[in-house]
């Protein structure tokens, strides 16, 4: 299974503040699009394909939902927004995933506590960083690719992230949008 997660420090997280303006909710738009491009190709949905989404904005962080690649997920941006605020809506402050939709969980935990789980259970857990190895040149047998918004990781994170490995797409800035892209065009040059 292709795995990735994608942290945010302003995407809200509460679904009465998400409203027509993507933009104004911490950047959701931004989500929306990573979304997109992690699990669809031109008219079908990948298989296989597990997103974790940490949101750190306000006002009921942190929140982790999962997503994995189903046939009842939303196509459009408008839709996985209106998935995600039904979701926030329906988040309980209780520890452990509660499924709102087929495919779609989502539960109280933060960024540092994902990320151990994943290596915990074996997971290559790579950090996605300009000065990182190439993705090219580096087994990626198991990776959980680890993406940051538009602004990065804060700064307090940064100590726990010095203890993952780093790698890199190429030697341009790019949206995490694109990453994707470029992540699964390499896996999928590796699997056929």
């Amino acid at each position: 299974m292709r795995e990735f997660v994608y942290y945010s420090a302003n995407a809200v997280t509460a679904g009465n503040l998400i409203g027509d303006n993507l933009m104004q909710a911490g950047r959701m738009d931004i989500v929306c699009n990573f979304i997109v491009s992690v699990f669809f190709v031109s008219n079908a949905m990948r298989e296989n394909v597990r997103l974790h989404l940490i949101f750190d904005g306000g006002p009921n962080n942190p929140r982790h939902i999962v997503m994995e690649s189903n046939s009842e997920m939303p196509i459009s941006k408008k839709n996985v927004a209106g998935l995600i605020k039904r979701m926030l809506y329906k988040a309980k402050d209780e520890e452990g995933l509660r499924e709102i939709v087929p495919g779609c969980s989502i539960e109280r935990k933060g960024f540092e506590k994902v990320l151990m789980d994943l290596d915990k259970e074996g997971k290559n857990v790579l950090l996605l960083d300009g000065r990182g190895k190439d993705v090219r040149e580096i087994e990626l047998e198991d990776a959980v690719f680890v993406i940051g918004d538009h602004d990065g990781f804060p700064s307090g994170m940064k100590k726990f992230l010095k203890r993952v490995d780093g790698v890199s797409v190429g030697p341009r800035v790019l949206f995490a949008s694109q990453v994707a892209v470029i992540l699964h065009n390499e896996l999928d040059r590796r699997s056929s």
